[in-house]
C-alpha cells in the first residue's frame, strides 16, 4: 500500500474579471502537490472567494502536512483520521476547506497513475450535463442585470441564477420580473438570497416572486438555520411549493444529514471545497440519493462537473453552476487546458488525466 510521502502548498490570489463586490476583486487558492512513496505525484487545490486563504495555507502546511505523512494514499483512506486530528480547530470550514487540498491531490495521484481522468476512475454515468449561467449581480443596475441575462441566452444557456435580497420587496419583483421576461416561458430560472432574509420575509418574498416560475430559492435563511429551513420548507409546500436549495456554507456530511432527515432542503449544492473534497461528496451525494434530494454542485466547474459526470443514472440530472467569467481556465490560472468545456448549456469533459486542474506558479 502507497502512503504519502510530502505534501506541499503555495498561495496564489487569482483576480477576478467581473469583481464580487467592491471588496471582492480576486478569489484565494491554495495548490497543492503530493507525493506517494511509490513515486506518485497529484495536484489539488483549496479556494475561499474572500478571507481564509491564508488561515487556510497555514493549516496544511502546519498541520494537514506533518499529520499526513505516512498515512495511506489511498483516496479517502485518510479523511476521517485528518479530520478527527483537527476536530479541535472546527468540525467545518477553515479545517475541511484545507483538508480538501489533500483530498483533491490523492484523487488526482491515484486517477493520474492509472492514466484516466478522476471521472473514469470513479465511474463515468453520463457524456454531459446541464450547465445553468450564474452571476454576483446583486449589485448590478437593471439594465447591467438584463445584458448579462441576454449574454447567457446568446450562448444557448437554457437556465440562469441571478441574486435577489434587494433592500425592498419591490425592487426584487422589479428585477425578477424583467429577467422572465428577457428569458422568455421556456428557460428556467433560479434565485440566491445569499442568507440575507429572515423567516418572515423569505415567506412573503418567495410567495411574491413564485408566480416568475422559480426552479429553486437559494439559502433563503442563514445557512445554518435548520428549524428556520424546515419551517420554510413546510410553508412552501403548502402554497407555491417553490423548493429550497442550500450547502454552499454546510461544511460536513453530518449538517447535510441534519438538512435532508428535517426536509429542510429539497436539492442540495455541496462545494466540493468547502465539505473537504471528494471524499465527503461522494457521502453527501449517497446522503441526497437516500433522501430523494436533487444535487447541484456549488461553483468551481472545472471540478464539479467532472464529479456531476459521476453521479447516478438514478437521480435527477445535475447542474453544473458556471458565473460568468469566473473559471479558472477563463481567468488564466490553469497551467493546461481546462478539463471541461461549457457550450449550448450543456458541460463535457476535456480529455485529460487526473482532476486535470494544475495552476500556473505566476498569474
Amino acid at each position: 500500500m502507497s502512503t504519502i510521502s510530502r505534501l506541499d502548498a503555495r498561495l496564489l490570489r487569482v483576480p477576478l474579471t467581473r469583481p464580487w463586490a467592491a471588496d471582492v476583486t480576486s478569489v484565494g487558492v491554495i495548490a497543492t502537490h503530493v507525493v506517494r512513496s511509490d513515486g506518485a505525484e497529484g495536484w489539488g487545490f483549496s479556494w475561499t472567494p474572500r478571507i481564509g486563504a491564508e488561515a487556510v495555507h497555514a493549516l496544511i502546511a502546519h498541520d494537514i502536512a506533518a499529520a499526513a505523512i505516512g498515512r495511506s494514499a489511498v483516496p479517502g483512506e485518510a479523511w476521517q483520521g485528518l479530520w478527527e486530528h483537527l476536530h479541535e480547530a472546527g468540525g467545518g470550514g477553515v479545517t475541511t476547506i484545507a483538508l480538501a487540498g489533500l483530498d483533491l491531490a490523492l484523487w488526482d495521484a491515484e486517477a493520474r497513475a492509472a492514466s484516466l481522468p478522476v471521472s473514469g476512475l470513479l465511474g463515468r454515468r453520463r457524456d454531459s450535463v446541464r450547465a445553468y449561467g450564474s452571476g454576483v449581480n446583486l449589485h448590478y443596475s437593471l439594465d447591467e442585470l438584463i445584458a448579462q441575462v441576454r449574454r447567457w441566452t446568446d450562448a444557448g444557456f437554457g437556465a440562469v441564477k441571478i441574486k435577489v435580497g434587494r433592500p425592498s420587496l419591490d425592487e426584487d419583483i422589479e428585477r425578477v420580473a424583467a429577467v422572465r421576461e428577457a428569458l422568455g416561458p421556456d428557460r428556467e430560472l433560479m434565485i440566491d438570497a445569499n442568507q440575507r432574509w429572515d423567516l418572515e420575509r423569505a415567506t412573503v418574498s418567495v410567495e411574491a416572486l413564485a408566480p416568475f416560475r422559480l426552479s429553486w430559492i437559494e439559502e433563503p435563511l442563514r445557512a445554518d438555520d435548520l428549524a428556520g429551513h424546515t419551517e420554510l420548507a413546510r410553508r412552501l409546500s403548502a402554497s407555491s411549493r417553490v423548493p429550497i436549495a442550500l450547502g454552499e456554507n454546510l461544511h460536513n456530511a453530518h449538517r447535510f444529514g441534519d438538512f435532508l432527515r428535517a426536509g429542510a432542503a429539497q436539492i442540495v449544492q455541496p462545494n466540493i471545497v468547502r465539505v473537504g473534497g471528494i471524499t465527503p461528496f461522494l457521502r453527501i451525494a449517497s446522503l441526497a440519493e437516500e433522501h430523494g434530494a436533487a444535487l447541484h454542485p456549488h461553483l468551481l466547474p472545472e471540478l464539479s462537473g467532472q464529479l456531476a459526470l459521476t453521479l447516478p443514472a438514478t437521480v435527477a440530472e445535475p447542474w453544473a453552476e458556471d458565473v460568468e467569467d469566473a473559471g479558472f481556465g477563463d481567468l488564466g490560472a490553469l497551467s493546461d487546458p481546462s478539463p471541461v468545456a461549457i457550450a449550448d448549456g450543456r458541460l463535457t469533459e476535456v480529455p485529460h488525466s487526473g482532476l486535470g486542474i494544475r495552476f500556473r506558479d505566476r498569474l
